[in-house]
């Protein structure tokens, strides 16, 4: 063979398959030949001169392009522009030790920590606002201010951090949170660390509580949006609704939290509108410094999850969703929204035409609607039906209903959870359990208390005088005022606005208790000493109803809410299940701005005119302009609740039958988890 005939490559081949066939085990042998039947097809295309090759060295040329061509299929796919997954730490620190704790768990427990922070700052505010509208000199302007900051602000950002904070590391934008939690706490101390006069606060102080609410609306946006997208994103899917009840029910708890806190300092100290008095003032700034203290507390239990929640990386690793495909239509799958004004309008648009989100989003609406109103009426009923003051109405309310609608969020992602519900199968669930509500919200109407005897309201002054007119013959010469109200009991079993009403004209101190004697319009008793000898016309407080059913109506109250509660979980699964992955954070900013809008802005206001439409009697003052209410109808209060509570559920129930049973006319897409009998076409 001469030198041009001879062929590098030829030979070169010619050796190494030799070589290779004598080394062969006799498996080896096996799997190259079906690898060559494999591979016929393959060396049809090849250029003459690589036809020689070894089917082992053209298996081992092509080994890395089929490693390129392979993908994790069982892989949640995100974003370009995300980050992958990390360690635990902050930047270039991290501790090796620390990566135990890399792990969602810990991310919930910080979590909760967080969100029960903010529900303690919910709960102070509502009750430290009612304090700065009653006792201090606010106009009407600054009121409305205070009442809407939070909502108004939470509602202005709530889409823009959805959208953008989902591109993002969202660990992050949860630490975030954290920091501002704090921030607004602090800002809402500041005014109570002012020494000043009672009556006189100064238009700044009002400032600073405006824009704590406006910090603590903020920073709630990217804890309610990012946390629990971020938390259903790294659970199993059908664990998800565990770790969204807690997060629920931390929130709700915190907020009782607040109330036991807060409600100790409703009553303000004796004499506080006379601010000549150093005593007067020196018992007003110790009841200013601790509700400072209350907020001071909150704020550095915000800051103390700063660190930990900074630690974790943007995925929590080794986290893995069972399905992850979904039954989209091609263009909605394959979309990439980028960071323009362009595309958030896009993805809004998209999720504006999906009916089912919109009304689980107008649901939970209603359902905070329907809570909002029931934190401002059923302390004044409480306080009313069942003859309670104000500090043990809030008290009960705190520590019994808050825990109940803990209870029921919890325990109803539990069930969710643990039973793997489908779409179908969330929405009867739903409707199973408003039915519940329901029935113990209409028992409530019977254990309410008759009302009592009042003169003047329901009572003529035993024939003397007229209804609706606290003045009778008995009491005009008294010149009596309805600006202050102080009830009193009579021997007679009725009750009077107050001392002068009931023509009292003598009193005397009965361990250290204020009595009343010789009251012009308490006719009977006047000659009849009590079992000590005294001669007692009338006791200041109500009379007593002799009505027990007060641990009964709790006991259905309880269970109300737990029912209730139940379908809170189920409604944020409802959405996360109806709209695409990519969309998720976008749609609960959404849900978000229709709950502020439809719920908690008008809330406290619809429910305060529907509350009034139960007042009996009221204050007007000499120019005739309207005040506070002081007597309230009992029974008509009673069918209010019930008329709240029934309004709620039965707004939920119509949409899950619509939903449930085919109501929409087109197929709205879901994912596998809810089968593909979820949306049919009808």
């Amino acid at each position: 063979m001469s030198i041009k005939d001879w062929n590098p490559l030829t030979s070169l081949s010619s050796t190494v398959c030799v070589s290779s066939f004598q080394n062969l085990t006799e498996p080896e042998k096996k799997t190259s030949q079906a690898q060559e039947v494999i591979n016929v097809p393959k060396q049809r295309k090849l250029a003459p001169v690589l036809a020689v090759l070894p089917l082992a060295l053209m298996k081992f040329q092509k080994a890395p392009k089929k490693k390129k061509v392979k993908s994790a299929p069982h892989k949640k796919q995100r974003e370009p522009d995300d980050i992958e997954e990390g360690p635990c730490g902050i930047g270039c620190i991290v501790v090796p030790y620390c990566e135990r704790f890399n792990d969602i768990r810990c991310f919930l427990f910080f979590f909760c920590i967080l969100v029960m922070t903010q529900g303690i700052v919910f709960g102070l505010i509502d009750l430290s606002s009612s304090n700065f509208q009653k006792d201090y000199s606010v106009r009407n302007l600054q009121k409305l201010a205070l009442t809407l900051s939070y909502d108004v602000s939470s509602c202005m950002v709530a889409i823009f951090v959805a959208y953008y904070g989902a591109r993002g590391s969202r660990t992050r934008w949860v630490a975030l949170s954290s920091f501002l939690i704090g921030v607004g706490s602090l800002l809402l101390a500041y005014p109570y660390l002012s020494r000043i006069y009672w009556v006189t606060l100064p238009s700044k102080y009002i400032y600073f509580s405006i824009l704590g609410q406006i910090v603590q609306g903020i920073a709630g946006m990217p804890l309610y949006i990012l946390g629990i997208t971020f938390l259903d994103d790294s659970v199993p899917l059908h664990s998800s609704g565990i770790y969204l009840g807690l997060g629920d029910a931390s929130s709700t708890l915190g907020y009782g939290l607040g109330y036991i806190m807060g409600a100790p300092l409703l009553k303000a100290p004796k004499n506080h509108s006379f601010h000549e008095s150093s005593e007067d003032d020196d018992g007003h700034w110790k009841w200013q410094f601790v509700w400072s203290i209350d907020f001071f507390v909150a704020g550095l239990l915000a800051w103390s999850t700063l660190i930990p929640l900074l630690c974790f990386p943007h995925d929590i690793p080794a986290v893995k969703r069972k399905q992850q495909t979904y039954l989209f239509s091609d263009n909605l799958k394959d979309k990439k929204f980028g960071p323009g004004i362009k595309d958030l309008l896009a993805a809004i648009w998209i999720l504006m035409k999906n009916p089912v989100f919109l009304c689980q989003a107008v649901s939970k609406a209603t359902e905070f609607l329907v809570l909002i109103g029931a934190s401002e009426f059923i302390p004044i009923y409480l306080e009313n039906q069942f003859i309670i003051t104000p500090r043990t109405a809030a008290t009960l309310t705190g520590i019994i209903l808050i825990p109940g609608c803990a209870l029921g969020q919890f325990l109803g992602g539990v069930i969710v959870s643990k039973l793997q519900m489908s779409c179908k199968a969330l929405m009867r669930f739903i409707i199973i359990t408003s039915l519940m509500t329901i029935i113990f919200i209409t028992l409530i109407i019977f254990v309410h208390c008759h009302p009592v005897q009042f003169a003047g309201i329901n009572e003529n002054y035993d024939g003397t005088g007229q209804l609706r007119n606290l003045t009778a013959p008995c009491n005009e010469n008294c010149r009596c005022s309805s600006s202050s109200y102080s009830s009193v009991c009579g021997r007679d079993d009725i009750e009077y606005f107050s001392p002068c009403f009931a023509g009292c004209t003598d009193s005397k101190n009965i361990n250290n208790v204020k009595t009343y004697y010789n009251c012009s319009c308490i006719k009977s008793g006047l000659t009849t000493p009590d079992s000590e000898g005294d001669f007692i016309d009338a006791k200041p407080g109500k009379c007593d109803t002799k009505c027990y059913t007060l641990p009964v109506f709790f006991a259905l109250i309880f269970s109300a809410v737990i029912f209730s509660s139940f379908s809170s979980v189920p409604l944020t699964l409802l959405i996360f299940r109806t709209v695409h992955e990519k969309l998720h954070s976008l749609a609960l900013g959404i849900s978000y701005v229709i709950l502020r809008l439809f719920g908690t802005i008008p809330g406290p206001f619809i429910f305060k005119m529907v509350g009034e439409t139960s007042c009996t009697f009221r204050d007007i003052n000499k120019c005739g302009q309207k005040g506070r209410c002081w007597i309230y109808n009992r029974t008509k209060m009673a069918y209010i609740l019930i008329g709240i509570g029934k309004w709620h559920i039965l707004s939920i129930i119509k949409k899950c039958i619509c939903h449930s049973f085919g109501g929409w006319k087109f197929k709205v897409e879901c994912c596998t988890w809810c089968g593909p009998s979820c949306w049919v076409k009808t």
